[in-house]
């Protein structure tokens, strides 16, 4: 008998501290890989490198979506495509959101507003062009014109910055 009340005590405190773990971790982004969010982690105190390693993985999550589209999978294609879209917008959102915390920051993040700037325009031709000519865009059209949107709004905010950021100080020759 008392071995049943002793396993059944220690199976209720696994219950409990199970999830008082898992509530310990840090939440994770669900459309980053954890090697993406310990490169995110690693890079913590350069805004820089951390607007420039999420547009990495927006540009990879574009490559995908067009893999995807090429090469489609016997199943889950259509939730495939709606997920690198989704993930895309997260990262293009999250470096767009890093541009806002810099520049009330005051960091210097002018690389990081120029890279956002040109990889945005960049992603907008491609993403306009399979708004125009895509294959199956009934698919992914809702998500698509989401991504385009954003895209567009981070185009702009980026712009925006280069205006409100401080050149970087100018070393004089003495």
């Amino acid at each position: 008998m008392k071995s049943k009340t002793c396993l059944l005590f220690l199976s209720s405190l696994i219950l409990v501290a199970v999830p008082a773990v898992h509530a310990a971790a840090p939440p994770q982004k669900d459309y980053l890989t954890a090697v993406e969010a310990d490169k995110i982690r690693d890079a913590e105190n350069n805004t820089n490198e951390r607007i420039r390693l999420f547009l990495s993985f927006a540009d990879d999550r574009l490559k995908k979506f067009q893999y995807e589209l090429e090469h489609p999978s016997t199943n889950r294609h259509t939730d495939m495509l709606n997920s690198l879209l989704n993930a895309y917008v997260g990262c293009v959102d999250d470096a767009a959101d890093l541009i806002q915390l810099g520049l009330e920051k005051q960091d210097n993040i002018g690389k990081g507003i120029d890279l956002m700037s040109s990889r945005t325009k960049e992603f907008l031709v491609l993403l306009e062009k399979l708004s125009a000519e895509g294959p199956e865009k009934e698919l992914y059209k809702d998500n698509l014109d989401d991504a385009i949107e954003g895209t567009r709004d981070a185009m702009n905010d980026a712009e925006k910055a280069k205006k409100k950021v401080a050149p970087p100080p100018i070393r004089r020759k003495s």
